[in-house]
């Protein structure tokens, strides 16, 4: 190499004084590991540094040397190193910036090779000459206090670059690092060890450059982006929205996001926590120490945000919130995406990569509104319906099954994360991640996939009515009720022990809004099952006289959930067409499925469901069912006393979970006799049930007529289908039958397509309360009709005569529950049937029917 042929003597002698200075000055500031680990190796360490003191005085030197040095660097500097855009706006606090007559921090530039070339440029155009008084860069006191106990709420204003008076300071909060050298362009400049993990510098430019960090640690280097170099990345609307509780994408712009910003890759982190006081980040990516990323707040929006450079998806984390009273606590972030598997509970950086194949579906799903359609569901909960299989596994068997049974939705248990499985998902504190212990999010969207190209589509339970407790989740999340109302009586459940939410605080509604809409439209998800409403509707749910405070008109109503039930359907209708939402909810309560702009006698809006479980057909007709057939007599209205109120409400009809667990027995067990009675009972008020107004939801295990109760520990017990059991085809010829009714039932529109119109039903018999027979015509859009008689007492009833339309030619049995191939007696009508002239039951015809025993049968025009 040619030495260069010009060099300025006096710069050559101060910048090797400005290193002989150097060298005879430094000290060891750097923090000791309990462990000698490095904080950037890549294996979990103790970590008990001894902290220096927060206030160490910079070396003295005299301005002139001060100015010597400073001009040499930026003399080395090439002129671009200088030039850059700043990335922040906000200028450092004049606690950071103590000028001082006599001190500076010694800078050590190093500028690379010295270039090969005759020509020296001169100094950078962008350098600007020493001052004479000089800026302290150092963080002052109070800030420093701030950023170590975590109480800064504008860390970006203190680190990263800034303008002062004679330059550009550099400042950088790097706990256990041993030299932190600022990098841009060509220009390289070790800052200031000022301890505690704080370094900082003061270079002689006139614009903040777009830099680097090269951070040294014991036993390794890294070189990474200046987090705090970086604009925030919430806009002033989302800022707004999620001010007026409306940002109903609020999943964009809150928790963790993988994103490229200003042009650099990393993760966007934000948490609204407005109690805290303060809120730094904590990972695996700084060995669960957020000494080093304090979050920056965003005004009074209550959201704190942080652009982490450089971390990407799979990583570990939590917030550690300062609360009010000082103390820290680490949350895991009710945004998060995706989770650690469980009993771990940390969040995990999450980006989906999944690629939907269902655009057919989704095309199709809103042609047919949901309550003129057929509508039979089968209920699973996904961990045990086949236990060990994870998202993608299931989606290899349960499409299959479901569509070999002719069901046209799944309802799928809570996904939504949870801690103790055995709350079956009821108690989430992940609203926003399904599951890790089936896969990751974008398995779950697999699964989903996969159900809809087999034509199925998928119904989520969803629970905004109430959350957990656990110390690490929503409870008190920033130190104060936050999610939860202020008021004890209104935060406690009295009977699941767990917190209720604040339903009347814009930015808890918009949590819960957002999150229906986010299953919808992240996941594909065709409905949403809203658990608990009776819970959320009435002030003194499982509340005694004293325990809790009347609304604002002396009603018991809960007002607030109202305005949210109501607010989250409309949206939910809004943004997501052909998706369906569903009240569980127990009570009268007026107008559940009634749109929310047409108020009721009770002066309410509709709550703007689409559909309602019908607990009160499920409590009685299961009531009348565990009688035995010669009692069944005295509570014959039991089953015919639904058809009073069954256009109410967009009613589907229920044999959920609920009904098989905690001593409830399940459903074949439910009926009274033998074996073969209770299988025979079981066949027949399946088909009552499909022919009854309103939509099926059966629960899995139920449709092979499974004797034990439902377990979460081992599912349902499909050994019973196994063709080495002595019993297997009685199991097998129930399931047989749910297949065919689900047939006939999606070939016959006089099944579904008038549930919800009076027009379509009327009964034949209603009140042959000694022979235990119910009788009834369906009829569709067209006025073709469905005949459905049910027989359930245990003997043969011949010649039944029962009125008949006089327009029907013959009838043809199209389903009977005693069929030899479901394990019945095999009494059947294998020819058509006439009516005869003869008048009966009010009506011009009649036909004759040998009724067979604890059988439904169902005929259709021939």
């Amino acid at each position: 190499m040619t030495p260069p042929k010009k060099k300025a003597t006096a710069k050559k002698a101060a910048t090797e004084k400005a290193a002989a200075d150097k060298a005879a000055r430094k000290k060891t500031t750097g923090r000791k590991a309990a462990s000698e680990k490095t904080a950037v190796e890549k294996t979990v360490v103790e970590k008990t540094p001894g902290k220096k003191a927060a206030g160490k005085k910079a070396e003295e030197t005299s301005a002139a040397e001060a100015a010597e040095v400073a001009a040499t660097a930026a003399a080395a500097a090439p002129e671009t190193a200088a030039r850059g855009t700043a990335a922040q706006g906000t200028a450092a606090p004049a606690a950071a910036e103590e000028a001082v007559a006599t001190e500076s921090v010694k800078l050590t530039v190093d500028t690379g090779p010295v270039p090969e070339t005759e020509t020296d440029t001169g100094p950078a155009a962008d350098t600007v000459p020493a001052p004479d008084a000089v800026i302290d860069p150092a963080v002052g006191f109070a800030d420093r206090e701030r950023l170590l106990h975590g109480t800064h709420h504008d860390p970006h204003a203190v680190l990263g670059a800034h303008p002062v008076p004679g330059g550009i300071v550099f400042r950088a909060l790097r706990p256990y690092a041993r030299s932190v050298t600022v990098l841009a362009g060509d220009l390289r400049a070790e800052l200031h060890d000022d301890g505690d993990g704080f370094f900082s510098g003061l270079l002689p430019l006139t614009e903040a450059p777009v830099h680097r960090l090269l951070v040294a640690y014991e036993s390794t280097t890294v070189e990474t982006e200046d987090a705090y170099r970086f604009l925030p990345t919430l806009g002033d609307l989302d800022l707004h929205l999620i001010g007026e509780g409306r940002h109903e994408q609020l999943w964009t712009v809150l928790g963790a996001r993988p994103t490229t910003h200003q042009g650099v890759s990393g993760t966007a982190f934000s948490v609204w926590a407005p109690n805290a006081r303060g809120v730094r980040l904590a990972g695996t990516f700084n060995f669960w120490d957020g000494t080093g990323y304090p979050m920056r707040s965003l005004g009074s929006s209550g959201v704190w945000e942080l652009f982490v450079p450089g971390i990407g998806e799979g990583e570990l984390y939590k917030f550690d919130i300062t609360r009010p009273d000082g103390s820290h606590t680490l949350r895991a972030d009710p945004m998060a995406r995706r989770t650690e598997v469980p009993p771990a509970t940390s969040s995990v950086v999450h980006a989906s990569h999944h690629e939907w194949g269902d655009a057919e579906w989704l095309a199709r799903r809103a042609e047919i509104p949901v309550h003129e359609a057929p509508f039979s569901v089968y209920e699973l909960h996904l961990a045990s319906w086949r236990p060990g299989l994870t998202y993608r596994q299931l989606a290899d068997q349960l499409p299959a099954y479901v569509r070999d049974l002719g069901f046209t939705h799944v309802e799928l248990m809570p996904v939504a994360e949870h801690p103790f499985g055995g709350s079956w998902g009821y108690q989430v504190t992940g609203f926003y991640a399904p599951t890790a212990r089936l896969g990751t999010p974008d398995d779950f969207k697999f699964l989903v996939d996969a159900l809809h190209r087999a034509g199925i589509g998928v119904l989520m339970d969803w629970v905004p009515a109430h959350f957990p407790r656990d110390e690490w989740a929503l409870a008190e999340f920033d130190g104060r009720p936050l999610y939860e109302h202020e008021d004890p009586l209104r935060a406690a459940h009295p009977d699941w022990g767990t917190l209720e939410f604040d339903f009347g605080r814009r930015e808890v509604r918009n949590f819960l809004v957002a999150n229906a809409v986010y299953w919808c439209e992240e996941f594909h998800i065709d409905g949403l099952r809203v658990d608990a409403v009776a819970s959320m509707l009435y002030l003194d749910y499982s509340r005694e006289p004293g325990q809790w405070t009347p609304n604002e008109h002396g009603g018991r109503e809960n007002l607030d959930a109202v305005a949210f039930l109501q607010e989250m359907n409309a949206t939910v209708y809004r943004r997501s067409p052909g998706v369906v939402t569903i009240a569980e909810e127990s009570t009268a309560w007026d107008g559940v499925t009634r749109a929310t702009h047409h108020a009721g006698p009770s002066g309410f809006g509709g709550l703007g469901f689409g559909l309602k479980w019908n607990m009160g057909w499920m409590h009685d007709s299961l009531e009348y069912m565990s009688h035995e057939p010669v009692h069944r007599r005295y509570h014959h209205h039991e089953m015919t006393f639904s058809m009073v109120y069954a256009y109410s409400e967009n009613y589907v009809l229920p044999i959920s979970h609920d009904e098989v667990v905690h001593g409830k027995r399940s459903l074949v067990s439910k009926m009274p006799g033998d074996w073969w009675q209770q299988r025979a009972a079981l066949r027949a008020y399946l088909a009552f049930m499909w022919a009854h107004p309103g939509k099926q939801l059966l629960f899995m295990g139920q449709e092979f007529a499974q004797g034990a109760e439902w377990s979460e520990a081992h599912g349902p017990d499909w050994w019973l289908l196994d063709p080495a059991y002595g019993a297997e085809a009685d199991h097998r010829g129930v399931r047989d039958l749910v297949r065919d009714l689900n047939t006939v039932y999606r070939a016959a529109p006089a099944l579904w397509q008038q549930d919800t119109d009076p027009a379509g039903f009327q009964w034949v018999v209603g009140d042959a309360a000694e022979d235990n027979v119910f009788a009834f015509l369906r009829y569709d859009a067209e006025g073709s009709p469905l005949l459905s008689v049910s027989n359930l007492s245990p003997v043969v009833r011949h010649d039944y005569r029962l009125g008949a339309p006089d327009d029907v030619p013959a009838w043809h049995e199209v389903l009977n529950t005693d069929a030899a191939g479901y394990g019945g007696s095999g009494v059947a009508h294998p020819d058509p049937v006439k009516p005869e002239p003869q008048g009966h039951h009010g009506r011009p015809a009649s036909v004759r029917l040998t009724l067979p025993p604890l059988a439904t049968v169902w005929l259709r025009p021939a």
